[in-house]
Parts: structure tokens; sequence; C-alpha cells
């Protein structure tokens, strides 16, 4: 394993801030309407008005930094996940954690008009149902906080099969008109910004990545295992605790901002342990980076579709997604995973 030195880290995190540059210029500018260039410097420096500042000021740039959140929320996500179960398929989509957070966002959605309650409380209930599925998650992990690849893929299918059948009945209480459009919310989609839910997101991304970060030594050292953790020196009670909320938070409000957009963490962190290593003081910021350039790429690539006709940016993922996680399966890395 390299070395893990300022220059490394400064030259890793550089690049793949510069990949991101790359990706949010391309989407400001590719899309039903093309734009050039400079019609979008312009825009973004205030100079031009008229047709082409209002799409890249109120439509794309939002919709752009909506992604890059979203993205970089699910896959440190999937990096803590996957050093917390010791599993490389661990992902919060596929564990069904994803689908804990759209059941509580959609209960609010469904009843919550009844109950006094608006769209601002959806982040609050979508953080509450990752974090019950978290938390049930990991009890059937079992005291080492360990599942066989076997048993995660089955934990995660019956959770999945429960929030499906509990969002379905949710969604035929609210009527045939809404329920389409939140059957078009859970297919994952950043289509619909919402300047509250995405001061929700920022704020939950910077306390998750901030709780990694602290913790990013512990992370390392129980992808050894509980036991040899705590012979290292690790309060592994404590730190598991606060992984698991930084955890839930993270997905509950990438949840409530964009629906159920599958497969990020997994496929970012298995992509960029092969790049960078397993050390989290990099892995992280640079799993940030890089689910932000991935959905970003991603959702410009749902938005060009000929005829101005538009994919839910969750299909793209799961085109990419899905037979990443086949092959995974298939070359028996479910392994537990080691620094």
């Amino acid at each position: 394993m390299k070395v893990l030195t300022r220059r490394r880290v400064v030259a890793t995190l550089l690049a793949f801030g510069g990949l991101l540059v790359l990706a949010v210029a391309a989407a400001l500018v590719a899309g039903p309407s093309a734009l050039g260039v400079g019609e979008v410097v312009s825009a973004l420096r205030g100079d031009a008005a008229g047709p082409a500042a209002d799409i890249v000021l109120r439509v794309r740039l939002p919709r752009v930094l909506l992604g890059a959140g979203v993205g970089a929320a699910l896959a440190v996500a999937g990096v803590l996940f996957q050093a917390l179960l010791r599993n490389p398929l661990a992902d919060p989509f596929v564990l069904g954690v994803s689908g804990g957070a759209a059941l509580g966002g959609i209960a609010v959605l469904s009843l919550g008009a009844g109950l006094g309650l608006g769209y601002a409380a959806v982040p609050p209930a979508a953080f509450a149902g990752a974090l019950l599925a978290t938390l049930l998650l990991y009890a059937a992990a079992g005291a080492r906080g360990r599942l066989s690849p076997t048993q995660l893929l089955l934990t995660g299918v019956v959770f999945n099969a429960f929030a499906s059948a509990a969002i379905v009945f949710l969604a035929s209480l609210a009527g045939l008109t809404e329920g389409a459009s939140l059957f078009l919310w859970l297919m994952g989609s950043l289509s619909a910004v919402r300047a509250d839910v995405a001061g929700w997101l920022a704020g939950f991304l910077v306390v998750g990545v901030g709780a990694a970060l602290w913790l990013a030594r512990s992370l390392d050292l129980l992808t050894l295992g509980g036991d040899a953790a705590v012979q290292l020196g690790v309060n592994v009670e404590r730190d598991q605790r606060v992984l698991l909320l930084a955890t839930s938070v993270m997905v509950g409000a990438a949840v409530a901002a964009a629906g159920l957009v599958g497969f990020v963490g997994l496929i970012v962190p298995h992509l960029l342990r092969l790049i960078v290593g397993p050390d989290h003081r990099l892995l992280v910021p640079a799993a940030a980076l890089g689910g932000a350039t991935f959905l970003v790429l991603c959702d410009t690539l749902a938005r060009m579709l000929p005829g101005g006709r538009e994919l839910p940016v969750g299909a793209i993922t799961a085109v990419v997604g899905g037979p990443l996680f086949l092959w995974l399966l298939r070359q028996g890395t479910g392994r537990a995973i080691a620094p």
C-alpha cells in the first residue's frame, strides 16, 4: 500500500476536483437547448440576460449542484457502509437503507397534509427512515457488525420488498394523481429542485463527510474487525454509532432531494478503492468528489435524449451499476475488505 503523504492527497484531490469542474461545465453546456461556452460563462458572470441566462441560472445550475450533492452523499455513505460491514457489496440502495428513507419521505408526502406537515418535514422523515433501516441492518449483522454476502443480499431484498409494499400502499392512499408523481420521484430524478431540500442536503453532507474524516483512522481499523479494532484502541461502540448516524443523515437527505438513485454508493467506492487505495483519509474526500462527478455526468446523459425527452437519472445509474454488481458477485468480491 502506498504511503499517504500530503503531496499525494493534494494531487489526488486536485485531479478529482478538476474532473468535477469539467463535468459541471459539460452539464451546463449540454442539454435539449445547446448553449455555447461563451453564453454559459456570460450567464455565470451576470453579463447576459434572456433565455440563455435563465436556462443556465434557473434550470441547469441548481440541478447540477443538486446532482453533485446527492452523488457525493451517496458515494460517501457507500464508503462508510462498506467499512462498517467489511463488504464491498454494501450500498445504501442494495441494503434497503435508501428504501427506508423513501418510505419515511413517502409517509409524509402521502399522509402529512392531514397531520399538518408540509414538504419541509420530508428530509427529517427520510432521515428517520434511513436510520431505522440502518439500525435493523446492523442488528441483523450481529455483535461483530459483519454480514456474509448472502446474508447481506437477503437482508436488503427482504427490507426492500417490505418498503416497496408499504410505499405502494401509502401512494394508493394519496390518490391516483399524486401517486403517479410519487412513483416518478421513487425512480430517482433531479428534475425538481427545491431550495429547502437542497439546504438540508448541503448541511447533512457537511456533517456526514466531517464525521467520516474525523473517524477516518477508526474506519481503517474497523475493516480489520471489531475485536482487532478494540485491541488497537478504537472505541468501537461510539464510533459505530457516530458513523451510522452520519450515513443515515446523508442517505435520508439524498433520497429526500432526488428519490431512489441506486448504485452510486457501490460503483464509486469500489472503483476509487482500486485507484487511490483503502486509506479512508483519502478515500472519503475522493469518494465525495467522484460521486458528485459521476452523478452529474449521468444526469447530463439523462437530459440528452432526442426530442427533448428525459430519463430519470436513477435509470442511468442502474444501467451502469447493475452489470457491475453482477460482476462483483461473479468475481467473489463479496468477501470482507481489509486495509
